[in-house]
């Protein structure tokens, strides 16, 4: 029995011996740390000196994760002066990098691993030497801003788009989710092939199914012929799923099977058609609170989550307004000179509940009809959570309510303004603030905002 288990340490060695995905860097370097970046844990570090570390969820682990698609005994780091080897061992949902999964391998400084729903970042501790792994560019793809929030996203976006593995964004609406989709596409061997893009909180729930998978002809009333659903449509591209969190319930499945097998059936059909393509999906929507809610497929998440990037919102990085102001003035055309130091002023103490896509369609409206449109802004309003509908924030209660809350409030207040901006133009409201018909007939029936005849104020689509 001895001799079996030194034969097995044997073979392990080996395999450790022979782990050089990245060549060796020489001794000394910087000490590591390693943080993690989402879960029930996220903003803990832990020092990686010289040594071998366990994580799981088990309480004897050096690590110890709270997450419940974690294994008691997950992973293994091996950490040497010249090198950090990652094994996995034996975990019941596996670990990934980079979207890829893997049961050994080498790992470097700025390196993202997922276990269960959880990320781990393996840094140096080093401030000097981790802010030199940081991207040093002040944009990705549409996407603007030299803060460092903003570069520790185009960092990680540089690693995933030359990728195929599908990703999940997560981000306030206006942050940018399309266009960090885009980016990605773009910047990925698919750039040439088709990027897809389908709204599923724009889309009526019972054409949901026939956008995603297509249909064929006589699969229901109106289906006049064959048509390809968007899946077959961004064949050797990418198909970019906004708010997937408005996917029905019954709808998950199927979109699990096209992620797991790469195949799509038409509705109606009898046929599995085989897909090359790269999935990306965003959602202002908590989805853990959904799955735990059983409103969202726990098992679609994990898929869905193997590669996650936050988009902070715009008050957390009003460094960046700056620069955001400029290159919206660039894209109209517009000199820096076209917006007074004053203005400049106010749209920095603005909180901008709408984040970028706020301050975009703010700066475009000053430029075109004078600094007298600026919306109301106090400079002495400090960036804090606040809901002119409902008062103050209560911060006291608990999280989803307060949350709902100050949504509910935004909501409403951009809503009415948007249509004392628009004169109740319905069709013009729609364009200003970049959202599909369809939604902003939702949102304004959420609040109340209807005519006695059923009708959004305003609904000037006749025209």
């Amino acid at each position: 029995m001895a001799r079996q288990d030194d034969e097995r340490n044997d073979a392990k060695q080996q395999r450790l011996d022979r782990t050089t995905t990245v060549p060796a860097k020489p001794a000394g370097r910087v000490r590591l740390k390693l943080w993690v970046l989402s879960g029930a844990d996220a903003g803990k570090g832990h020092p990686l000196p010289v040594g071998t570390y366990r994580l799981g969820k088990s309480a004897d682990c050096d690590i110890v994760l709270d997450d419940s698609a974690v294994s008691r005994h997950h992973l293994r780091l091996d950490v040497a002066e010249d090198r950090v080897v990652a094994t996995d061992l034996g975990s019941y949902n596996g670990s990934f990098c980079q979207g890829l999964r893997f049961t050994e391998l080498e790992v470097q400084p700025g390196v993202v691993l997922t276990l269960g729903t959880t990320q781990l970042k393996l840094m140096p501790e080093d401030t000097r030497e981790r802010s030199r792994l940081l991207s040093s560019r002040d944009h990705f793809g549409a996407l603007v801003g030299t803060s460092r929030k903003m570069r520790e996203v185009f960092t990680f976006l540089e690693r995933m788009a030359p990728s195929d593995s599908d990703v999940l964004i997560q981000g306030e609406t206006g942050t940018g989710k399309e266009l960090c989709a885009e980016g990605l596409h773009r910047e990925s061997p698919r750039a040439k092939k088709p990027f897809v893009v389908v709204d599923l909180a724009g889309i009526a729930p019972s054409l949901i199914e026939s956008e995603l998978f297509g249909h064929v002809k006589g699969a229901f009333t109106g289906a006049h012929g064959d048509r390809a659903g968007a899946f077959e449509r961004a064949q050797g591209g990418t198909v970019f799923l906004d708010e997937v969190g408005e996917l029905p319930l019954e709808l998950q499945p199927r979109l699990l099977r096209v992620l797991e097998r790469r195949e799509v059936k038409r509705v109606g059909g009898n046929d599995y058609r085989t897909l090359d393509l790269r999935v990306v999906a965003a959602t202002h929507v908590d989805l853990e609170a959904a799955v735990k809610a059983e409103k969202f497929r726990r098992d679609l998440f994990h898929r869905l989550a193997v590669l996650r990037v936050v988009l902070p919102p715009l008050r957390e990085r009003p460094e960046d307004i700056p620069l955001l102001i400029d290159t919206v003035l660039e894209r109209l055309g517009k000199p820096p000179s076209a917006l007074s130091d004053q203005t400049r002023a106010l749209l920095m103490q603005y909180p901008w509940p709408g984040n970028v896509r706020e301050l975009r369609n703010v700066v475009d409206r000053v430029v075109n009809l004078g600094e007298e449109s600026l919306p109301d802004i106090d400079p002495g309003v400090p960036r804090r959570a606040a809901s002119r509908s409902g008062g103050d924030l209560d911060l006291a209660r608990p999280f989803k309510e307060a949350k709902e809350q100050l949504v509910e409030g935004f909501e409403r207040d951009y809503l009415m303004s948007l249509l004392k901006r628009c004169e109740g133009r319905f069709n013009r409201a729609a364009r200003e603030a970049g959202i599909d018909r369809v939604y902003l007939r939702k949102l304004m029936r959420k609040h109340g905002l209807e005519l006695s005849d059923g009708k959004p104020s305003g609904d000037d689509d006749a025209g």
